[in-house]
């Protein structure tokens, strides 16, 4: 299947003022809703990483899941999930940050990754960068590298994606959207 950006954005449903005023929320949802674009972006991120040198697959909570579940089977790697606070039933690190809604923590398990452990970043999108840069944080923690961070969408207008790049984690989307769209 061939990857097509404006299929993938015309099925993202803009949600104005959510989830507060002067907001508007990209919902993925209809991109799960049609097994066309699903197996397209999957496709697409498999096609990208399968012969690359990533160990584990880290999904953040909690759209990050729907798709680092698909991507971990695919390419028979372990699944490492990157939790909301008190989700987690093991000894945990948690990492605070700021997200556009305000602060915000997530945790990992102490015994998920170790050193020279490669792990690709996955989430359903970037946007300040706060999520993806305290899942990083964690992964390096425990002694493992980031090797990418992926979504599906970048929002470039809120700066997360430069954020990342100034830190050092390479980042890959399939369709970015400017403010204006």
């Amino acid at each position: 299947m061939i990857f097509d950006e404006y299929s993938i954005k015309s099925q993202v449903r803009p949600v104005p003022n959510f989830p507060k005023p002067g907001v508007t929320f990209r919902d993925i949802t209809p991109l799960y809703q049609s097994p066309r674009a699903m197996r397209m972006i999957a496709d697409s991120l498999i096609q990208r990483y399968v012969d690359s040198p990533i160990t584990h697959i880290g999904a953040i909570d909690a759209r990050g899941f729907l798709l680092g579940a698909v991507i971990a089977y695919e390419l028979n790697k372990p699944l490492v999930l990157l939790r909301k606070p008190g989700k987690l039933p093991a000894d945990a690190l948690r990492q605070s940050y700021q997200s556009e809604y305000g602060e915000s923590a997530l945790e990992i398990h102490r015994d998920a990754l170790q050193a020279g452990d490669q792990v690709l970043l996955l989430d359903d999108l970037i946007a300040t960068g706060g999520t993806f840069l305290a899942a990083a944080r964690l992964v390096k923690q425990l002694g493992a590298d980031v090797y990418e961070a992926a979504a599906i969408i970048d929002l470039p207008d809120l700066g997360g994606s430069r954020l990342m790049q100034d830190a050092d984690i390479p980042t890959f989307t399939l369709c970015a959207f400017a403010a204006d769209e």
